[in-house]
């Protein structure tokens, strides 16, 4: 899963940047409606997402997801592999950048490869399904085509920041190496949640 693994996990990276991190609100209850993706840039990049599916629509946090994707890459991707990601959200009908704020929002990182060894540290194995199916999560992803058949998930609870508890956004990532484009991904998604409370009250 050279892409597909890749650009799964991009795609969880950029989600998991932008819903993990803890702003002062919790939010008990949330949903992901109108999930879609494109590729983007020139036709002919090296690093290519053929299938994505989610369901269900909404997708629910907590919850149950199911995915499958497929996808493929021409050239072996190795560190460092440069990740420039822009994030915009809908405001009064335009859309607007939001900036970088503490590695949050449309950022640049210098090694995408270097964040997966933070999320899944070398010497231990890739989490499920990836495992089962013998697909990497760590640079490098060998030059190949290859596929994550449906599979099960479950999304936990994760707290949210309050820019991020409603609205609809639009979110690129740009894959590069020693200055060239690789894979360009755009997903546009909505966000509704639910009963926002400070931290200061959690138990």
């Amino acid at each position: 899963m050279a892409k597909s693994a890749m650009w799964s996990v991009t795609v969880s990276l950029v989600v998991a940047v932008a819903v993990s991190q803890v702003s002062g609100r919790r939010v008990a209850n949330a949903r992901i409606l109108g999930f879609d993706w494109k590729n983007c840039g020139q036709p002919d990049l090296p690093a290519v997402l053929k299938t994505l599916t989610l369901s269900p629509d909404p997708i629910a946090i907590p919850g149950d997801l199911m995915a499958s994707a497929s996808g493929s890459t021409s050239v072996e991707l190795a560190a460092p592999l440069a990740l420039n990601v822009t994030l915009e959200k809908e405001v009064a009908g335009f859309w607007v950048k939001v900036p970088c704020v503490e590695e949050l929002g449309s950022c640049h990182y210098q090694d995408a490869c270097d964040l997966l060894n933070q999320l899944i540290p070398p010497g231990r194995d890739c989490p499920e399904p990836l495992h089962t199916y013998g697909l990497p999560c760590r640079c490098p992803f060998k030059a190949g085509s290859y596929s994550l058949p449906q599979s099960d998930f479950y999304l936990p609870y994760m707290d949210l920041p309050y820019w991020l508890t409603n609205g609809n956004y639009r979110v690129q990532g740009v894959l590069g190496s020693q200055g060239k484009e690789l894979g360009c991904l755009k997903l546009a998604l909505s966000v509704q949640s639910s009963r926002t409370t400070p931290n200061s009250l959690e138990v």
